[in-house]
Parts: C-alpha cells; sequence; structure tokens
C-alpha cells in the first residue's frame, strides 16, 4: 500500500505538467480557429458582391473603409486619420471628354466616341464654319487625311504619327485654321485614341479625329459643310479614402503595417486581365492582406511588444499606382520615426506552388538576422529587392527598410474568378502569426538601418525572358512608364537610360504604364532588335535596342 502511494505522488507532477500542456495546446487550438474565423468573416465581407469590387471612389469602396473604421473602433484601437481613421484625398483620373462634346455637319449629330472624338490634348473650344475638307481657308476648321503620310513611312519604325499631327496642327493655327479634324481613308491602322494620361502641352486649337463610320457623313471633298462643334476637355477627379489606425506605446519609433483594400470594380479603368462588365471581388487581391492587417492589429491589442509603436494603414488607389501609399508618404498623419513598414498584398493563396515570397530582404542588415530567429511551418522565398509593384514601393523610395509578403500570382489574379472560396485560410492565419512573431524580434533590437537594393525581380503576372534592368516607378500616373533607378551591369546602364527616363514606347508598342510595360517585354526575346523611345525632359530620344 505504501508503495503505490508513493508511485501515485511521484506521477501527480508529471501528470499536472501533462494537463498544462494539454491546456495550453488546446487554447492555442482556440486562438487558431478564432483567426481562421475572423479572416473568413473579413474576406467574405470584403470580396462580397455587395462591394462590388472596392474600386477607388465608389459606394463600394465607401462601405469596406466603413467596414474598416468599424473594426477597430470595436477593437479600441485609436484613430490616426486626418478625420478620425479616414485620411481623404483625391485621385486624378486624368483627361476625359466633357459630354457636352458634340459634332453637328449639316444638321446631323456625330455620336461621340463612335462616329468621332478630340484628341486628349486638344484645346476646348466652340467652332462654327462653312468649311470644305478640299480647301484649307484662314477662319476655317481645316480638314486632313493622314493615308498618304502613313503609306509613306510604314516601313520606318521610327515614325510616330501622334508627332506627326502635333507640327501639322501647329503649323495650321498658324494660318489662321479654326480646328484640325483628322481622318484616315488608308488600310494602314494608325492607333489613334483618346489617351488620359497624356501629359502634352494642349493643341493651340480643337482637334478631332473622325473614325471611319463617322466619315460616311462627309462623302463629297468639294462640297461646303455646315458645321457646329463643341469640344471640352476636362480633368476628372476620384475622391478616395485611407484607413489609419494607431497603437502608442511611447516609443521613439514606428513599425507600420500597411496593406491596400481597393479592387478593380467592374472593371471601369480596363486594368483587369479579362473582359466583360462583372464584379470582381478580388478576394486574393487585396481582401486578404487587407483581412491579415485586421489580424495583426488585433493581436498586437491583446499583448503588444512596447518599444515599437504601431501603425496601422490601408490604402486606398493602389490598383491606379498606389496612390494611397504615395499619399500618405507626402501626408503622413504620423510624426515621428518610422522604424519599417511591412506590406501585405495577395497573401491568400498559399500553396505547394505558390509560396510565402517576402520582399525587401535587402533594405536592411538585420532583416537576415530577424528571420533566422523566426519559426513557421511555412516555406518561405526571399527577394531583397525594396521597390515592387506594391505600396510598400512608397516607403521604400522614402528611404524606410520594408517586407512585403506576398503568396504569388496565379490564373485569377485581376479577373473576376478571384474569389472567396479559394483561399488558403489557415496558411493565412499562419501568415499573420509570422508577422506578429517578427515584430516580437525587432522589439528588442534598435532601429533598423536601411540599404538601397537593386530592381525588382517578383512580378505578378506576366513572364518574360528579356529585360532592361530598370526599377519602375509605380507611383508614376503619366503616360509611360518613368524609370525610379538603373541596375548595375544590366542593358539599361549599357543603354545609357537614367532615373527620371520616361520610356514611351519599344517597337511597335507603346507604354501607357508600368503593367503596358510589362506585357510589352513578354513580346521578346533573346536576340530581337528593336528601338526604344523615351523622354528625357522634353526631349524625346530613339535608342536602339539588342536583347
Amino acid at each position: 500500500m505504501g508503495k503505490k502511494w508513493f508511485w501515485v505522488l511521484l506521477l501527480v507532477p508529471f501528470l499536472g505538467l501533462s494537463q498544462s500542456k494539454r491546456k495550453l495546446r488546446i487554447e492555442a487550438e482556440k486562438q487558431k480557429a478564432a483567426l481562421i474565423s475572423n479572416l473568413q468573416s473579413h474576406i467574405g465581407y470584403l470580396a462580397s458582391d455587395a462591394l462590388e469590387g472596392r474600386r477607388t471612389g465608389t459606394a463600394g469602396a465607401t462601405a469596406a473603409m466603413e467596414y474598416l473604421v468599424k473594426q477597430y473602433e470595436q477593437m479600441g484601437i485609436a484613430p490616426k486619420g486626418s478625420l478620425g481613421y479616414v485620411q481623404k484625398f483625391e485621385i486624378n483620373e486624368g483627361l476625359q471628354i466633357d459630354p457636352s462634346t458634340h459634332f453637328i455637319v449639316n444638321g446631323k449629330s456625330l455620336l461621340l466616341e463612335k462616329d468621332f472624338f478630340p484628341l486628349a490634348n486638344s484645346a476646348s473650344g466652340n467652332i462654327t464654319g462653312k468649311p470644305a475638307m478640299a480647301l484649307h481657308e484662314k477662319g476655317q476648321p481645316w480638314f486632313l487625311d493622314i493615308k498618304e503620310t502613313l503609306e509613306e513611312n510604314k516601313a520606318n519604325p521610327h515614325f510616330d504619327i501622334e508627332a506627326w499631327i502635333k507640327k501639322e496642327v501647329i503649323a495650321a493655327a498658324t494660318k489662321g485654321a479654326t480646328a484640325f479634324i483628322v481622318y484616315n481613308t488608308g488600310s494602314i491602322v494608325d492607333n489613334i485614341l483618346f489617351n488620359k494620361n497624356d501629359k502634352a502641352a494642349a493643341f493651340p486649337v480643337p482637334v478631332i479625329y473622325l473614325t471611319a463610320s463617322g466619315l460616311q457623313h462627309f462623302t463629297d471633298p468639294s462640297a461646303s459643310l455646315q458645321l457646329d462643334v463643341v469640344v471640352r476637355i476636362i480633368e476628372k477627379k476620384r475622391p478616395a479614402s485611407n484607413v489609419a489606425a494607431f497603437i502608442d506605446n511611447g516609443a521613439a519609433t514606428t513599425v507600420i503595417v500597411g496593406a491596400h483594400y481597393d479592387h478593380l470594380g467592374y472593371n471601369e479603368d480596363k486594368n483587369a486581365l479579362d473582359t466583360g462588365h462583372v464584379i470582381h471581388n478580388g478576394a486574393d487581391d487585396n481582401a486578404s492582406g487587407t483581412a491579415a492587417l485586421l489580424e495583426i492589429a488585433r493581436l498586437l491589442k491583446q499583448k503588444s511588444p512596447v518599444h515599437n509603436n504601431y501603425l496601422f494603414l490601408h490604402f486606398s488607389g493602389e490598383e491606379l499606382g498606389l496612390l494611397g501609399s504615395k499619399y500618405w508618404i507626402e501626408n503622413p498623419t504620423m510624426p515621428g520615426t518610422i522604424n519599417y513598414m511591412l506590406n501585405m498584398d495577395m497573401v491568400g493563396r498559399y500553396d505547394t506552388s505558390h509560396k510565402l515570397t517576402v520582399g525587401g530582404y535587402g533594405t536592411s542588415s538585420k532583416w537576415s538576422h530577424i528571420w533566422k530567429a523566426t519559426s513557421t511551418p511555412l516555406v518561405v522565398k526571399f527577394d531583397s529587392t525594396g521597390s515592387g509593384p506594391s505600396d510598400h514601393a512608397s516607403f521604400y523610395r522614402a528611404g524606410v527598410p520594408v517586407q512585403f509578403f506576398f503568396t504569388g500570382s496565379h490564373p485569377d489574379y485581376h479577373k473576376a474568378t478571384d474569389d472567396a472560396d479559394k483561399i488558403n485560410y489557415e496558411a493565412t492565419a499562419q501568415i499573420v502569426t509570422l508577422a506578429y512573431q517578427i515584430m516580437g524580434i525587432t522589439d528588442s533590437l534598435p532601429k533598423l538601418d536601411f540599404i538601397k537594393t537593386t530592381e525588382p525581380q517578383m512580378g505578378r503576372s506576366t513572364k518574360f525572358t528579356v529585360s532592361l534592368g530598370v526599377i519602375p516607378d509605380y507611383g508614376y500616373s503619366g503616360t509611360g512608364m518613368r524609370i525610379d533607378g538603373v541596375s548595375p551591369g544590366k542593358l539599361a546602364e549599357k543603354l545609357g537610360l537614367k532615373a527620371g527616363d520616361i520610356l514611351l514606347q519599344l517597337g511597335e508598342y507603346k507604354f501607357v504604364d508600368v503593367n503596358s510595360y510589362m506585357q510589352t517585354l513578354s513580346k521578346f526575346k533573346k536576340g530581337d532588335q528593336t528601338v526604344l523611345r523615351i523622354k528625357r525632359g522634353t526631349e524625346e530620344i530613339n535608342i536602339s535596342v539588342s536583347f
């Protein structure tokens, strides 16, 4: 009997330890389940049809913004915007054709965009007159058929029809033309479009392009016409809102955790990779990052490392060119020193083929030490560059060390099929936990140093086999693709390209933005020769390129 009790007493501490471990395990499982449930709830709402794709400036984006504000209010995290939790700003959508624009010939109204359209850098004005297409008279509109010019230059890869039209318009205006009406009766496609991002100086007179359908109303070149034309070109503004919340630990430095919450709506901005007027819910891009940010904030509110403050930023206008993060950098709602910025963008599709890629690994000498101290079941790949196609790039350009969490592109990227049922919620929860772990590790370290890195290696969708070796300026909103930097030893350096240069065209392909630049590169392979057109200051330069 005594021996039995001896063994019982000996086992009691071990049983107690086992029960304690069991309780901790059960508690951890409960916390994990709650985290996954919260992520499902956030993404389920943000990526629902009710929000209509969260396009910046729409009611759906406003609903998303209000949801974020409510979450922080419920968590008890203080506001840090310019208006409570919100930081409002305006997005310049570029040049627009005002609906008052019209073209009436002999009492017949032509259809705007179908039959005619003004060029984006057209002067605004009211034009009346009785011109003949074949005559160029002072005080009358002039007509110009570009057929012969296109045919004469069809073998010239350097010919720019729009630049040629500009010269003709200026010359015509000096001779008394009140407007310039361009058309094409030839078979060579001219690719003349209304480019809302055109930053060129306005023409001295209105310039209108007649389409093939519009030209049908002009059958007799010698006949006198009665014209009544109004051209109005305006700049269109769109409202946007960042959301900011703050945990103030009274520390000297602040860690910023960011994610953009906007998406593509019905593809009104033509930045989707599919077609059709359908809702693009953007579950991965970027309801996943938005939800992850909310849950990181929740963990930090429950137990915050104390040697940093924490600012949570939800950006608008990312899909239009990192506009929200760029605006915040220029108009910060928080004074003081930023330690580093961690950006969550597309973190919902982790699997065997889509690992967790962490960008910005090279932006501080401390990141390698920090990552060695982490523990995670996730497979992590590192990319050294601090630039890239998401909001961390705005902070990197401001000299802030960054980390960019990204689980890779996939066939649903920028398509209507990016839905909530395809999210890997368990892995997303692990990413949240990993981010929280990093903040704990960095809490014991001094402020991170900053290192400037080379060009971005990470992309979201387009695959290409050639490269110029430039760092795109993802915050640039003008026509073309502006260079933020040039990688040493790469082709761009050999060609003499430099920061500030704007890439306009490669071969026959014109650049509207960074995406069109990437798409164009995919059309070339090693050994190809072509011509690169750039703008440096006010001068446009053609450069021969051999990949």
